[in-house]
């Protein structure tokens, strides 16, 4: 039986080559879910990482017992990480959270207070502690996305979410779609809650997004996205003997 039956919300925490994160992400989320709000479990996707972070997942999950984990073959990038964790979490509610922690588990309680209006409800990064560079293409993806897709969302980048799962599940992925979710969840006639989250410097690991994955990448997956929305089938059933 899948255990995250079990719980109320399922984080999602993806991970490729964060070995020298693992201290702090089992501390922050071990007492984030110790005094949550609701039955809260942790669901490590291992995009095939090729330093030690597997063990140190397999490590963390065997010691604690509302942690879990998938690992992948091979390296198969973000997306295809959030498509697994919100294939395999049953619990009702999915949350997302990146390995490296610049943003608190402990937000998830102030998105927690709008699920039960909003089916997806996402972070903003105030005051974001990254590079003025990395800050400048955020908001020129950002615009850009906002401009091709009509979505409102400020931050899509913001690795701090939570979507109702039956929604979640019903999103198509491709790579480059974890930044499209907002959107996705309009093309489903549903709405979504923005609300303001902490951020932190990076304090161990580098960052696996470049000018190519973060810039030029989502430029192209915004035109992926318009294809997608003009054969994008959403129905709603009247009336059935089932």
């Amino acid at each position: 039986m899948n255990k995250t039956k079990n719980y109320q919300f399922t984080i999602i925490v993806p991970v490729y080559n964060e070995e020298d994160n693992f201290g702090m992400i089992e501390k922050k989320l071990s007492d984030y879910i110790a005094h949550a709000s609701v039955a809260t479990c942790i669901l490590f996707v291992d995009d095939g990482s090729t330093d030690q972070s597997l063990k140190h997942i397999i490590e963390i999950c065997d010691k604690n017992k509302d942690f879990y984990y998938i690992s992948f073959e091979k390296n198969c990038g973000l997306s295809a990480a959030v498509k697994a964790g919100i294939d395999y979490a049953q619990s009702p509610l999915t949350g997302y959270i990146d390995a490296d922690l610049q943003t608190d588990p402990e937000d998830f309680e102030l998105l927690l207070k709008h699920t039960d209006e909003y089916p997806l409800v996402i972070g903003i990064r105030a005051n974001r502690k990254d590079t003025w560079w990395k800050r400048r293409q955020s908001r020129f993806a950002n615009s850009f996305r906002r401009m091709m897709t009509g979505d409102t969302a400020i931050d899509t980048g913001c690795p701090l979410k939570i979507i109702r799962s039956d929604v979640a599940k019903k999103i198509p992925f491709f790579k480059g779609l974890h930044r499209f979710i907002p959107a996705m969840v309009q093309l489903q006639g549903l709405q979504y809650k923005q609300i303001p989250v902490r951020h932190r410097p990076r304090t161990a690991g580098v960052s696996k997004f470049s000018m190519r994955n973060r810039f030029w990448g989502p430029l192209a997956d915004c035109f992926a996205f318009r294809w997608m929305r003009k054969r994008y089938i959403n129905y709603k059933v009247a009336t059935k003997n089932v």
